[in-house]
């Protein structure tokens, strides 16, 4: 089942009025999942609070319910968990910039092959790219076997939450770096999708976990570039590691796409999204132009354990 309560230091990256329905939406950067809060007075005083932390950029102890997608209640963390959380706040240095984008005007196949549409700053940080498809296939095949859903032992510990959909992206993908770059060597950039913008969600139906649909504000999910080679020209292109949402790597564009799934909401639609290096954690503000990392995998790892018993549906 999944979880119904959840406790964590957070930081508010948004409280918005719902577009089309009463109450709020907020938006925490340590968490990709969407909380709603509806009207009452109770309720009326965990906005106060949440915007006022919002204010401050201060971090605040929240007690979540991710089945029903509400934030429980709210206080001031202590003066040493706050010390704590700061210590654990290591800045990316130089991210690129996001980009706006309207997949329904992209051309699918310009559109993911690297040094035509993408130029994106981190490429030039590596230079390993995956000599074919079948490479890639066999790194997506690795750490899809290490699921946490499967049967054990994992060749890796912890195993990787990949049946718990709602939330948890970036360790997943923090993990998978890892595996992409140790065990096989090759350069392993990180793509943000966002859902900053207006009434906008990322919604996507996990079909392979129940089927139900689930609603993010951000998602993160390895990126690697691979050489194919069609009616004899060679190309680069953009395929991105998610066993989350895909049986095998898929293009970028595709990714993007799943992520725009209006079957379960009319606002679903991927505002902007960012190539950034694979030290890249989760973003730090709601514009998606700071981000964390996690160099030591603490938060990956604790994340990983904290929901590797969980599931989406």
């Amino acid at each position: 089942m999944p979880r119904t309560k959840e406790k964590g230091i957070l930081t508010v990256a948004a409280v918005r009025r719902r577009e089309g329905a009463r109450g709020y939406k907020v938006l925490f950067h340590e968490r990709q999942q969407v909380f709603t809060l509806t009207p009452g007075k109770r309720n009326s005083e965990l906005v106060r609070q949440l915007r006022r932390a919002l204010e401050r950029k201060s971090p605040i102890k929240a007690e979540l319910d991710p089945s029903r997608g509400v934030v429980r209640r709210v206080a001031e963390p202590s003066e040493r968990e706050r010390r704590k959380f700061e210590r654990s706040r290591i800045p990316l240095d130089n991210p690129a910039k996001p980009q706006r984008i309207n997949l329904a005007k992209i051309d699918p196949f310009e559109f993911n092959v690297v040094g035509r549409y993408l130029k994106w700053p981190p490429f030039k940080l590596c230079a390993r790219v995956i000599p074919n498809y079948q490479t890639a296939k066999q790194i997506f095949d690795f750490c899809a076997a290490q699921s946490c859903h499967l049967p054990g032992p994992t060749t890796i510990s912890p195993c990787i939450p990949f049946q718990y959909v709602r939330d948890g992206c970036y360790a997943r993908a923090h993990k998978m770096r890892k595996i992409i770059t140790e065990k096989y060597g090759y350069c392993c950039e990180k793509v943000f999708s966002f859902a900053n913008q207006g009434n906008d969600d990322l919604v996507v139906r996990a079909n392979k976990w129940g089927g139900c649909c689930v609603t993010w504000w951000y998602h993160v999910a390895p990126l690697v570039r691979v050489r194919i080679k069609i009616f004899g020209f060679k190309f680069e292109v953009a395929l991105v590691i998610d066993p989350s949402m895909f049986d095998k790597p898929v293009l970028l564009s595709t990714w993007l796409q799943a992520q725009e799934n209006t079957s379960c909401a009319s606002n679903a639609h991927v505002s902007m999204y960012s190539i950034q290096p694979g030290s890249a954690y989760w973003p730090t503000n709601i514009a998606g132009t700071t981000f964390g990392t996690d160099p030591l995998y603490a938060n990956t790892d604790s994340t990983c354990i904290a929901y590797k018993n969980l599931t989406t549906c």
